[in-house]
């Protein structure tokens, strides 16, 4: 076995590497690189279980950041149990060919009750007073009370929502060093999101994200600089690049039009009622599940869905199957957006109605992706004295909520999930190790054999 990390830079890409971006370059020339085609939707959830299984969504069952769980005639985003991809991981493998292989997950997706040996992953405490309180879940339990007594209480704030910043990825990067200096791992996977945010608030400006590219190259080059004392085999790695973006497409306004959506009204706010529609869709960046519950309405909604702006394609049937996405979670349409739009959850037609959640960070009860949550409204020339007044009403103890997320989906200038035009914007996968035998172009489910070969179990 060959001790090996796997350090996941989201949003990578050949064109953001570069000048501001200097160890990351260093290490690109030095070492021996591939760009990855992505799996579709690609996006966080699909592609990490893509990798670690090295099979596609058809088989693991993520088809998406969320899906329509039809037992519970709900749309729910961002769960956490391992048990939900229905494919053997990496690690369960290779501990059945050496039971001396050990694996630590540092926040890579649906990370609770794994068989991985060690793992960190966000887990916030939600109070009875409506609080939501920075934490994260450990395997084993000690393991977060060790590492946050260390290093401080998980920046979870930092981690998404208006406050996104570098200090989510260098905590996790501090806790995997900590994590390997406990238990020395032979295989380490890390998940560093700083790019994220940005990207997507931003798009490719290098004049604003120039500084977010310096922040995770030096984290980065923290973490190489640690493995390399222990002759680690380490490889860069991302899911998806992100590109520039101008039109969001409101595929639930388009549907509840048609009449094929239905809403509930609670305390004057409208609320998608998925079970009651005939037709809804589940949006995730530039792609999107459309789940029928009236099957007779598939021809008129995939032809009323191909004439909207913004639209690529939107595939049924055979199509599905050819895409590996033909599992029962996956929509009985898919919609993938053009290299210009992306789609919105939005299903409401008037934002007086729209839901209580709509203007927080909620992802657990919005049915679907919401980018904006990274936003306040740049015109409120008073966001932060309303943040500082809600802040002190909450440590006083008063009931109140962080209503500051606007419903501007304009604001969002990048996004990802297609297979991008320019294979610049392809992730991309870079190792030191000069003996691994890379193609110049490698498919998502091959990133499994690769990591195999790295930790050396290959053919």
């Amino acid at each position: 076995m060959h001790k090996t990390v796997v350090i996941n830079v989201v949003g990578l890409t050949k064109r953001l590497i570069g000048e501001h971006t200097p160890f990351i370059k260093s290490f690109l020339e030095k070492g021996k690189s591939a760009v990855i085609t992505p799996v579709l939707p690609a996006v966080t959830c699909s592609v990490q279980s893509t990798y670690l299984t090295g099979k596609y969504p058809s088989e693991h069952g993520i088809v998406g950041n969320g899906w329509y769980f039809k037992d519970e005639c709900e749309v729910k985003f961002w769960r956490q149990s391992n048990r939900l991809v229905q494919s053997e991981k990496i690690w369960d493998k290779l501990k059945k060919e050496n039971p001396g292989f050990t694996c630590s997950n540092m926040f890579w997706w649906y990370n609770m009750y794994s068989t991985a040996d060690y793992s960190v992953t966000p887990r916030p405490n939600y109070l009875a007073d409506g609080r939501k309180v920075p934490d994260c879940y450990s395997h084993p339990a000690d393991l977060r009370d060790n590492l946050q007594s260390e290093l401080g209480t998980f920046p979870l704030f930092h981690f998404w929502g208006p406050k996104t910043s570098i200090k989510s990825s260098q905590w996790i990067a501090d806790a995997t060093i900590k994590t390997d200096q406990l238990y020395d791992p032979t295989l380490t996977l890390v998940y560093l999101p700083h790019l994220d945010y940005n990207l997507q608030r931003h798009g490719l400006d290098f004049k604003i994200i120039s500084k977010d590219l310096n922040e995770i190259d030096a984290v980065v080059k923290q973490l190489v600089a640690h493995y390399q004392q222990q002759d680690t085999n380490i490889i860069l790695l991302s899911e998806y690049g992100i590109t520039n973006v101008e039109n969001p497409i409101h595929l639930n306004r388009i549907l509840r039009e048609e009449g094929y959506l239905n809403i509930r009204i609670e305390r004057g706010l409208e609320l998608l009622d998925a079970g009651a529609s005939k037709a809804f869709a589940v949006a995730d960046h530039q792609f999107a599940h459309i789940y029928l519950n009236d099957k007779s309405l598939k021809s008129k909604v995939k032809k009323l869905l191909e004439k909207v702006d913004g639209v690529e394609k939107v595939f049924s049937g055979e199509e599905i199957k050819e895409l590996n996405l033909n599992h029962d979670r996956c929509g009985d349409l898919v919609v993938l957006a053009d290299d210009r739009s992306w789609f919105t959850y939005y299903f409401w037609m008037d934002d007086s109605r729209a839901p209580d959640f709509a203007r927080m960070v909620d992802i657990h009860k919005k049915p679907g992706y919401d980018p904006v949550e990274m936003l306040t409204d740049p015109k409120d020339m008073f966001i932060m004295p309303k943040v500082i007044g809600k802040l002190i009403k909450k440590k006083l103890g008063f009931r109140t909520i962080m209503n500051i997320i606007p419903l501007k989906a304009e604001l969002v200038k990048g996004s990802h999930g297609r297979i991008p035009e320019d294979t610049d914007d392809y992730p991309i996968l870079i190792t030191n190790n000069k003996a691994s035998i890379l193609e110049e172009n490698i498919k998502s489910i091959e990133v499994f054999e690769i990591l195999e070969n790295h930790l050396g179990f290959g053919g």
